[in-house]
């Protein structure tokens, strides 16, 4: 299983504090992140992209680019590229430029994002939200196969031959489709033989079980080889000494940020029992100490049927960046070996996480 972290560099005031990063130092210290990450093993950090005041990343790739230069061995990816709201031509080009500068370390996550802005900011309509993205899937897979695309569609002008360059340095480029809870899009990935990425931000993982086991069955009235298929799992994490510490910590970030979400959304406040159940033996936060979360990593890839990848989205506010600088440690250098040893072990886990 690999292990790694996303990020919306979120810009986002920290409420203990009233501290707010400006958005130079805030970038400098994403990078520093990323950086880290790499030099304690772990196996992959992702950029989201928004297109609002909170967060930092409407332009992902540039951010991987300045980490390609400053890391050795993790893969970069997106997480996710809105492919809805772009055009799929410069997609690729700007993933194949950064596969080049990375020495093939770069992967695309495509997916239609949880926001709306980048549609009326982009000039697109939002009833075409599902129509958009299989259009745009379509021809992104078929830069990914030909130098020369003949392709037409309903969102975008056609190509007629034209070559589309560079060409990544990995063949196949790495296209991974993310997705919420809608079975479609499950289904969807599984036919087309694509590895698939799962958000889940709340309530139980194993709920999502039908949803994984309809993507394996899509794939296989497909055809799809097994061999093609993987699931992994972004789930929202953090890691501190104790797990008192690691959920006093990052509490507040997080009630700070849903609450004002769920101010767009009709949500209700949350709440520190809200949170604290959601952190549970089977709950979807993954906060605590390194025995507690590998525990539960453990459980919850034995109740989605075994992940491929899961990445921690430790950045819903901002954290002081002592605490996330030794969060990400923690992760690399006792996680994930936790995980490693247990899944080389005759048994993946026994019994359930620790409270």
């Amino acid at each position: 299983m690999e292990i790694g972290i996303d990020s919306f560099a979120a810009a986002i005031s920290d409420p203990a504090t009233g501290l707010k990063l400006s958005p130079a130092e805030r970038l400098q210290n994403l990078l520093a992140e990323i950086e880290l990450a790499d030099q304690v093993g772990l196996d992959v950090f992702g950029i989201g992209e928004h297109h609002r005041a909170e967060f930092l990343d409407s332009a992902p790739v540039v951010i991987l680019a300045a980490a390609a230069a400053r890391t050795k061995t993790i893969r970069l990816t997106s997480a996710v590229t809105v492919l809805s709201a772009a055009d799929p031509v410069r997609v690729f080009q700007e993933f194949a430029t950064l596969d080049l500068i990375s020495q093939g370390r770069a992967e695309i996550v495509a997916g239609r994002g949880s926001f709306v802005e980048s549609y009326p900011l982009f000039g697109l309509k939002l009833e075409d939200y599902d129509d958009l993205f299989a259009e745009k899937l379509d021809l992104l897979l078929a830069l990914r196969e030909n130098t020369q695309v003949h392709w037409s569609g309903r969102h975008r002008a056609p190509l007629t031959g034209q070559g589309v360059y560079p060409r990544p340095m990995q063949n196949p480029l790495p296209i991974w489709v993310g997705v919420g809870g809608t079975p479609a899009s499950f289904a969807r990935a599984g036919a087309l033989g694509l590895p698939l990425m799962v958000a889940i931000i709340g309530g139980e993982p194993r709920r999502f079980r039908p949803l994984i086991d309809l993507y394996y069955e899509a794939a296989r009235r497909a055809g799809v080889a097994s061999d093609q298929l993987k699931v992994g799992l972004h789930s929202i994490g953090f890691l501190g000494d104790t797990t008192a510490q690691a959920a006093d910590d990052f509490y507040p970030g997080y009630a700070h940020t849903f609450t004002e979400i769920g101010k767009e959304r009709g949500w209700a406040r949350t709440t520190r029992a809200q949170f604290d159940a959601t952190r549970g033996p089977t709950g979807a936060l993954l906060i605590g100490d390194a025995a507690t979360v590998a525990e539960k990593i453990l459980y919850v890839n034995e109740a989605l049927g075994g992940l491929s990848r899961i990445t921690f989205q430790m950045g819903v506010s901002t954290l002081p960046r002592a605490k996330m600088m030794r969060a990400i440690e923690i992760l690399g250098t006792q996680v994930a070996p936790l995980v490693r040893e247990a899944l080389a072990g005759p048994a993946a886990r026994t019994g359930l996480p620790r409270t």
